[in-house]
């Protein structure tokens, strides 16, 4: 996954660090990402959800607020107003580079500042929040008694996920004085709710709030056992994969023509995760899956493994032959059941030298009112599948590297 990094003018002027996370493929829309409360774009979930929508055609935009991360200005100088003069600083730069961004999602406070932008931002036409609060002021309760002094000296030092952090008057007078409500019911875009019932940071009663006040089209989504932070890496890649899902409905996601010589298009499989063995699988827009190792071997178990994969497609492709077949006799075949095992078994043991051959077991079950003479020309038709010929055939594979000074793309 190719990632870009920039920086842009931020609200104040100050330069803004940015990182651009591409496609491999064709680019079919643009997201901008808002990180939670004193994060950073860094941070393990914006790293994640950015790189799983890259593997789905989405471009992702993450920056870290003024005086967060690696972006100039002082922190103790912003407020939510100027988080969302930021966000809308964001949105102009990507659209200064032909990516006007689409979708808008944020986390935690970062979703609150995306629903206060979304009616600014005139390209966006979906908007999805992940632990967000209903009440931007909400995230004061963090302050404790450091709210004192801030309120006496303009500024204060709060311990924020064991960092230290200087909050101003500014800040904490601007989001306590905000209200979500009315922006959430003119927001005139497609909203997408993702919240953790056992969110401890903020309560999934915000989420019914936010629903409560939006017009349809809106959807919620529970993130399950997930903590506030996405952190770990499962659930960010469930929370990316639901938003990819969920937006393709509201955006034009229009992939180009198969480049010749490939009319199903481009099969693309990508690391989602370099510590293991997880794979995200893409066939175009369409079709998403994951590979993935057993535990055993090293791997999470969150998808089938290659070899799980060839007997689908010869499952799949014998039930499609046999069904093709008997639809153009029209012979009474209500139902077909393929089970495809597969072992590796030494080929002397099937009259050859001895060495591993690969052995695939077909058990193929037709329900209907088919007579025996049917059922046995049905079998011969199960074994013209392409992909069973193909198997035994054998198939020629092609491999060339893509050299270091050429994009990887297709």
């Amino acid at each position: 996954m190719p990632t870009e990094r920039f920086t842009f003018p931020g609200h104040g002027g100050h330069d803004l660090s940015a990182r651009l996370d591409l496609p491999d493929g064709p680019h079919l829309a643009t997201a901008l990402l808002a990180h939670c409360f004193t994060c950073g774009k860094d941070i393990p979930a914006a790293r994640r959800i950015a790189a799983r929508l890259a593997t789905m055609g989405i471009a992702t935009l993450r920056f870290d607020f003024t005086g967060l991360g690696h972006s100039a200005g002082e922190f103790e100088n912003t407020s939510f107003t100027s988080n969302v003069d930021d966000l809308l600083a964001a949105a102009k730069a990507l659209a200064a580079r032909g990516m006007a961004p689409s979708l808008l999602i944020g986390h935690s406070l970062g979703g609150a500042a995306v629903l206060r932008a979304a009616g600014r931002i005139a390209s966006a036409k979906a908007v999805a929040t992940i632990g967000a609060p209903f009440d931007p002021g909400h995230v004061t309760h963090n302050f404790g008694d450091a709210l004192e002094t801030i309120a006496a000296e303009g500024v204060g030092e709060v311990i924020l996920g064991g960092r230290v952090m200087r909050i101003g008057k500014a800040f904490v007078d601007d989001v306590s004085a905000e209200q979500l409500a009315p922006a959430i019911a003119k927001l005139h875009k497609a909203l997408l709710i993702l919240h953790a019932p056992r969110d401890e940071v903020v309560g999934i009663d915000n989420a019914t709030r936010i629903f409560a006040a939006a017009r349809h089209p809106k959807s919620f989504v529970t993130l399950d056992t997930a903590d506030h932070l996405i952190t770990r890496p499962e659930d960010a890649s469930y929370a990316a994969e639901v938003i990819a899902a969920w937006a393709g409905r509201y955006l034009e996601l229009r992939p180009p023509a198969p480049p010749p010589g490939a009319p199903e298009g481009v099969t693309r499989v990508a690391e989602a995760d370099p510590d293991g063995f997880l794979q995200d699988v893409q066939a175009g827009r369409h079709h998403h899956a994951l590979a993935d190792e057993p535990l055993s071997y090293g791997g999470t178990n969150r998808g089938m493994t290659p070899y799980q994969f060839m007997a689908a497609g010869l499952g799949a492709c014998t039930s499609m032959t046999i069904r093709m077949y008997a639809r153009r006799k029209g012979w009474p075949l209500d139902h077909i059941s393929v089970d495809v095992l597969h072992d590796r078994v030494h080929a002397q043991d099937a009259g050859g030298p001895n060495t591993p051959l690969d052995s695939f077991t077909r058990i193929i079950k037709l329900d209907g009112t088919l007579d025996e003479d049917q059922r046995q020309r049905l079998l011969e038709i199960a074994n013209k599948c392409p992909v069973h010929r193909t198997l035994e055939g054998g198939a020629q594979v092609i491999t060339r590297l893509v050299p270091v000074e050429e994009p990887a793309r297709l």
